[in-house]
């Protein structure tokens, strides 16, 4: 169940540009910034080249009214699109935005005609799994990474004809 949260009236979304990379590092860096104390090191998210991730994957920006409030960054891998990063201004977490976003990411995955999502994030992010898990996904697998576990997550994205 999604939990229901009043959403900001004015969202639109618009694919990045090479000129909005250092707004994307940035974004990314200032959410993901109060994880270093929990995992004892920076996120993968913050070390990330952001001028090649806005090139090469599919990176899209969330803005409420003129200001940017949150992207999600997917990759499509031939047979699901990855998550490979979300990120909300710590100032509008909790909004639904994020929600948006992954739902975005959905329609994302349907037009590109590719049947699932997936995700991974780092176990200790208790927060995040049970997010993803209100928006559908169900932990596949986890594994050790860096002192740590990555947990892997999905979700079959329905074609919007009905078929699975």
């Amino acid at each position: 169940m999604i939990d229901s949260v009043a959403m900001p009236e004015d969202i639109s979304i618009r694919r990045a540009l090479p000129s909005d990379a250092g707004r994307v590092r940035a974004l990314t860096r200032s959410c993901y910034a109060k994880w270093v104390a929990v995992i004892g090191r920076e996120p993968l998210p913050m070390a990330a080249d952001y001028d090649r991730a806005v090139r090469e994957h599919i990176v899209d920006l969330l803005f409420v009214e003129a200001e940017l409030a949150g992207l999600i960054e997917t990759v499509n891998a031939g047979d699901h699109l990855l998550i490979e990063n979300v990120a909300i201004a710590p100032a509008l977490q909790r909004q639904g935005l994020g929600g948006r976003l992954v739902k975005h990411a959905e329609e994302v995955a349907r037009s590109l005609r590719l049947p699932e999502l997936r995700l991974y994030t780092n176990a200790r992010f208790a927060g995040n799994v049970d997010f993803y898990r209100r928006h559908g996904y169900a932990v596949d697998r986890e594994e050790p990474f860096k002192d740590g576990l990555t947990v892997h997550m999905s979700k079959v994205v329905v074609p919007d004809d009905g078929r699975a």
